[in-house]
């Protein structure tokens, strides 16, 4: 949902459905998006890291973009990941935006020094001919993005705001100090555990993955957080990471991303092929989901 320039509510990180050759199933993406724009969201993040975003060959990155926001059609807005940019005057951001993307999201590349932050922030707003949030993910390229940074670049006509992922509540508080309640700069969530307290603090809204199984549950939370509702918020974040544990207790992150896919298929939402370099859930593997998608009420 988009208020004047502020970006907010619930954005969904889509997983991408792929065929068991590992090409873009535009039927399944069409079957996600009705599912999540009926259930209230906000926004669907495409190409992120739980959309497998860095594994999608190109030509099916742009297409997914244009049937994503074809499928929308305008219901929700559409943010399109753009991955680890070494050299942001590169990527698809450009093209994305020509296929009805509204905001484009960017991470740092991996192990760049603080001290040539500036340097690549200035690069990739001054590359791209739209709205840009920054991804800040240090768990996945080892860079955290500096609140000094952030600060320093709000207000600049392209960056819109950050989804911060950093599993620190201590930094996410000193940023929704410093740049929370900005008309033109939004605060997104994408740590699980940190979603409840991040809205209490004022964050303008959260992505969280498990919208993909759950998006019932996780506009409630953000609706009970806008009304001030925070028993119900926290009734809902509880639920929230109950399900998540499904798929990411004791698992690497792409472990993690087969074994959500592996739960949407047996919603029958999406199959559960994944692409390389990570591998799919074996039959045993999915019943071992299903018996525990049973165990959470998932199951009608």
């Amino acid at each position: 949902m988009k208020d004047s320039e502020k970006w907010q509510g619930v954005v969904v990180p889509m997983v991408t459905p792929v065929t068991a050759e590992g090409r873009l199933d535009e039927a399944v993406v069409d079957t996600m998006v009705g599912f999540l724009v009926e259930h209230g969201v906000d926004g669907l993040f495409v190409l992120g890291t739980t959309g497998e975003g860095a594994s999608v060959p190109r030509e099916d990155a742009v297409r997914l973009v244009e049937r994503v926001v074809g499928c929308a059609a305008g219901r929700v807005p559409v943010y399109a990941g753009l991955g680890e940019l070494s050299d942001p005057r590169g990527g698809d951001g450009n093209a994305y935006l020509e296929k009805g993307a509204s905001v484009l999201v960017a991470r740092p590349p991996t192990r760049l020094p603080a001290g040539q932050l500036p340097r690549w922030t200035e690069s990739l707003l001054s590359s791209l001919d739209g709205p840009v949030m920054l991804y800040n993910i240090p768990t996945l390229n080892g860079v955290s993005v500096p609140l000094e940074l952030l600060e320093s670049w709000a207000g600049h006509p392209r960056l819109v705001g950050i989804k911060d992922s950093e599993n620190d509540a201590a930094r996410l508080r000193r940023l929704l100090e410093r740049l929370g309640g900005r008309p033109d700069f939004s605060v997104f969530v994408g740590v699980g555990a940190l979603m409840a307290e991040g809205l209490r603090l004022g964050a303008d809204g959260i992505v969280p993955s498990v919208a993909n199984l759950i998006p019932d549950v996780c506009v409630a939370m953000w609706r009970a957080a806008r009304r001030g509702d925070w028993a119900a918020v926290e009734t809902c974040a509880r639920r929230a990471l109950e399900v998540a544990s499904l798929y990411q207790n004791g698992r690497t992150l792409g472990e993690s991303l087969a074994a959500l896919k592996a739960a949407l298929a047996v919603r029958g939402l999406c199959g559960h092929w994944v692409l390389p370099p990570l591998l799919p859930m074996n039959p045993a593997e999915i019943e071992g989901v299903r018996s525990t998608m049973q165990t959470l009420q998932l199951l009608a």
